[in-house]
């Protein structure tokens, strides 16, 4: 048996219908990036090395004052996900929900930014965003919904954090905004404030300030206690 530094590079198919994994070396000429089979870009497989240091560093994650997820709703772009994932894996979030259009992880695109942190944090997929939202409230999950309504609060204006409750963080697509069905679940909208010409940032960027803040930033003793909602113009 070979030891961990001398296991062979292995690369996997990303066409599903497909899905052939194949060694590098001999097997794989050097430089071939795709499929012998089918044509499809081949995507590397994280050596046996990599995948123990990666289920290590998600055990032995410093775990947040308080439990939130995120569920990321027809986020069109591959590396705003892939940017998510690595954000999610460096805040702690517990569980992420792709839904919609989103692409899944598998896709080389999503390993440029995500750079291995789509093995450590747990995710599952659903079709339709609307229902999985029903779905987690129906679990006695907190929604919180990140964009910008007449109605939202500052993120940070926030005085309290829910204690008993998960919390999963909505976002959503890049052009559209979060599906209006979903906003009308949450339980809370946040926006953040912009000071220049455009309105919006980036929805990863969003989204990482978003999760630093409230999982580092606010103090872990918050409990329950009413939000002070604040009408902010558009």
């Amino acid at each position: 048996m070979k030891s961990l530094d001398q296991t062979q590079k292995f690369f996997q198919c990303s066409n599903p219908k497909c899905a052939l994994r194949i060694p590098s070396g001999r097997t794989l000429p050097t430089g071939q990036l795709k499929c012998p089979r089918c044509k499809s870009p081949l995507l590397p497989v994280p050596t046996s090395e990599e995948v123990l240091t990666a289920l290590n560093g998600s055990s032995q994650r410093k775990s947040s004052a308080f439990h939130i997820e995120a569920l990321l709703d027809n986020i069109r772009s591959t590396f705003n996900v892939g940017a998510m994932f690595r954000t999610a894996d460096g805040a702690g979030i517990a569980q992420l929900y792709l839904t919609g259009l989103t692409p899944l992880p598998g896709n080389p695109r999503i390993s440029k930014t995500a750079l291995g942190a789509e093995f450590a944090v747990p995710w599952e997929y659903a079709p339709n965003g609307l229902q999985l939202a029903e779905s987690l409230k129906s679990d006695g999950k907190i929604l919180w919904a990140l964009e910008t309504t007449s109605s939202a609060v500052s993120l940070f204006e926030i005085q309290s954090l829910p204690q008993s409750q998960p919390l999963v963080l909505v976002t959503g697509n890049e052009v559209s905004g979060i599906d209006p069905e979903i906003l009308a679940l949450c339980d809370q909208t946040i926006f953040i404030p912009m000071s220049g010409y455009k309105q919006s940032l980036n929805v990863a960027v969003a989204f990482g300030i978003a999760v630093y803040h409230l999982t580092f930033a606010l103090p872990s003793h918050l409990t329950d206690t009413p939000m002070r909602s604040k009408i902010q113009p558009r």
